[in-house]
């Protein structure tokens, strides 16, 4: 199946501030087009995870996808998993920081504190439930991929303007 990139929505699309509506059925064959849509776009895009609202797609939807790219070089690799009605389930104490960046605020980057490890739920695009347990980047990428369905974007995370930098990635 071939699909076309969405348009990502930009910082300042008011869909990027709004709760994203949860996945009420998961055979509809539009939204299995967005699923395939969302991929590609996050890999043309060189993200590591991309939420539907970021192409203007209001439902609890995301792929985390980490592999190394010229954005994160350093990311580990993995499968695109298709994460549909996300929830963190429990989490650890212990916090990082990391640097992110998003493919809805280009050019920025800001130090972010995160879980170190997460225990997550979701559906996959085949309605089977899912319990999985993720640390490091690929916990910040869950993350960050849960807040954009909250409408919280990673700029709102960041403590004070010295912990932003500017850059073209």
């Amino acid at each position: 199946m071939i699909s076309q990139n969405l348009e990502i929505a930009q910082v300042g699309n008011p869909i990027l501030r709004q709760q994203a509506q949860y996945v009420t059925d998961i055979t509809d064959e539009k939204l299995q087009q967005l699923i395939d849509t969302l991929l590609t776009t996050a890999i043309d895009a060189k993200g590591v995870g991309i939420a539907a609202p970021q192409v203007s797609q209001s439902y609890r939807l995301f792929i985390v996808c980490s592999h190394p790219n010229s954005r994160y070089p350093d990311a580990p690799s993995m499968e695109p998993t298709v994460m549909i009605n996300p929830c963190l389930v429990s989490h650890s104490e212990e916090m990082v920081k990391g640097w992110e960046g998003c493919l809805s605020v280009p050019g920025v980057r800001g130090l972010v504190s995160r879980y170190q490890k997460i225990t997550v739920e979701y559906l996959d695009r085949y309605g089977k439930l899912h319990q999985q347990e993720f640390t490091d980047f690929v916990a910040r990428i869950f993350q960050h991929e849960l807040d954009h369905l909250n409408g919280i974007l990673f700029i709102d995370r960041v403590n004070n303007s010295e912990d932003l930098v500017y850059n073209n990635s």
